[in-house]
């Protein structure tokens, strides 16, 4: 165990505390967060690393649809209006399953959020992850927290600038990766990245990537805190998702107040001393440049490096983690409780310790089982079942479609051997990527009636095979004929059948079949 006069006293000051907070068109003073290490640093090393490597590398994965279909795993093709995802295609009509995509992400946000607070903000949004990248640069360039301080306040020299060129430019090669690596899921990404280079591409393509680099290099490298802070609405639409079993980062002061830097002098005089040494670890590497000793702020984004940083400087004290932690309003109250003595007086740690010193088996600690509540179940549910739902509709589609439409003008032809002629416009769509046969018949109440194709050289007759190209729609014209004295009525229902002639899908379409008034 280490004495406290050996813990490294860091001058931080909170930048967005809630007690010096500036107007918002005051001068912005940047913030210098210190390189954490621990758990929480990890995790969000791992998906630093899981969520850029699916946005820079997902455009090179390859996925053999035949050869009709581009072999891009994920692809959003535009000029032929389909978005491909691995073995999965999606047509401009079957929209509904990217909205229920988004449905989906939206409730999964809000159990998140609901479940563990603002996790999406501190782990996986893009703005969190950027910014850790760029920081990752930055540190590796002009050194942690103290060199950085001291070269942003040093005179501008050679040194320095050559320091802050090659910082900028690697930010602005990020940038540029970025913009790039978005294009490249609109277009096949190797030809599009040799036409790109030689200036073949088109002019969209080159704005695209000035637009997003542009937007990355100054939220992720300049503005950085001041991006979730006063841009991002999510803050002030978290709340409502919050309540008292949420867990959130939060300092528990019913073990750490007083907080006090010469804790030992003041134990020996007999007063009432806290965990918390007021070493300003937990400011130092915030990102956000907040004080998680002033309590639940707007500004945190609960990404849980003051927990490394305080639980750090807890080992080396030799004293229990957790004095900045993961908790819920309910436990915190508990705690809160029982150091006070329900109330009546000012928070005493020693009321949360057994005579050992060690903590309380009274003090609430989290658990898994209280997550699980009426709240979190429902949004579970509900994103299950639309999750559920997707997952059937995409599994019983049917790629063959048939849409007909009826001649307006005229909606009839009497022909010279009395027999009537409705002609209609039908449009055969094959979904997969392979040449695919079909038969075309009618079916229904439509007595002696036959039917021809347009151009087809075929003879008028009851059923036609007609050849689909993959992955294309197919228009033809058709003439339906009844004979003279079989209309049953001015307007008789039938339907258009199209079968897959290798088995399986069929789709069908009800038309009707017109005749003047005098042909009953």
């Amino acid at each position: 165990m280490q004495d406290q006069s050996e813990i490294i006293r860091l001058e931080a000051d909170a930048v967005n505390s809630a007690r010096t907070r500036q107007p918002l068109y005051a001068p912005r003073r940047k913030i210098f967060p210190k390189r954490a290490s621990g758990d929480f640093r990890r995790f969000k090393w791992i998906v630093m690393a899981i969520t850029l490597g699916i946005y820079y590398l997902t455009p090179w994965l390859r996925w053999d649809r035949g050869p009709f279909a581009p072999d891009q795993a994920v692809l959003i093709d535009l000029v032929n209006r389909r978005f491909y995802f691995f073995f999965i295609e999606i047509w401009p009509q079957e929209f509904f399953f990217v909205a229920g995509l988004l449905v989906m992400a939206g409730i999964g946000l809000f159990l998140v959020t609901s479940t563990v607070g603002r996790a999406w903000c501190g782990y996986t949004c893009p703005q969190t992850v950027w910014v850790d990248l760029f920081l990752v640069v930055e540190r590796a360039i002009e050194g942690d927290r103290n060199a950085r301080i001291k070269l942003d306040a040093a005179p501008w020299s050679c040194r320095k600038i050559v320091t802050r060129v090659i910082k900028h430019t690697i930010w602005l090669c990020i940038a540029v990766a970025t913009g790039g690596a978005w294009i490249f899921y609109f277009a096949d990404a190797p030809k599009l990245v040799a036409d790109f280079v030689t200036g073949a591409a088109v002019a969209s393509a080159y704005m695209t990537v000035a637009i997003l680099t542009a937007t990355t290099y100054t939220l992720g490298g300049l503005m950085r805190e001041q991006v979730c802070t006063y841009m991002c609405p999510w803050p002030r639409i978290q709340a409502a998702m919050l309540d008292e079993t949420s867990l959130t980062v939060t300092y528990n002061d019913w073990r750490g107040e007083p907080r006090s830097r010469h804790a030992k002098r003041m134990a020996l005089a007999g007063k009432s001393v806290g965990d918390c040494v007021d070493c300003d670890a937990c400011v130092a590497v915030c990102p956000m440049g907040i004080d998680i000793r002033d309590g639940q702020q707007l500004e945190c984004i609960t990404c849980a490096l003051c927990i490394d940083a305080c639980d750090g400087v807890m080992d080396k004290l030799g004293k229990e983690r957790g004095l900045i932690s993961y908790t819920t309003l309910n436990d915190y109250n508990a705690n809160m409780a029982l150091a006070t003595a329900g109330g009546t007086r000012l928070v005493n740690p020693a009321l949360v310790r057994d005579p050992d010193g060690r903590l309380s088996n009274k003090v609430a600690h989290i658990s898994l089982r209280k997550l699980f509540r009426l709240r979190t179940l429902i949004y579970l549910g509900v994103w299950s079942a639309i999750g559920l739902f997707m997952v059937y509709a995409l599994l019983t589609r049917n790629r063959l479609e048939l849409n007909v439409l009826h001649d307006r003008n005229p909606q009839f032809v009497v022909l010279s051997d009395g027999s009537i002629r409705n002609g209609y416009t039908l449009k055969l769509l094959n979904m997969v990527p392979r040449q695919r046969s079909v038969r075309l018949s009618l079916k229904g109440a439509l007595p002696a009636a036959s039917m021809s194709v347009l151009g087809s050289g075929k003879p008028e007759g009851g059923a036609f095979d007609i050849e689909l190209e993959p992955d294309r729609l197919k228009t033809i014209k058709v003439f339906v004929r009844q004979a003279a004295g079989q209309a049953a009525a001015p307007f008789q229902e039938f339907k258009f059948v199209i079968e897959d002639n290798a088995g399986g899908e069929r789709a069908d379409y009800t038309a009707t079949f017109n005749a003047p008034e005098t042909a009953q």
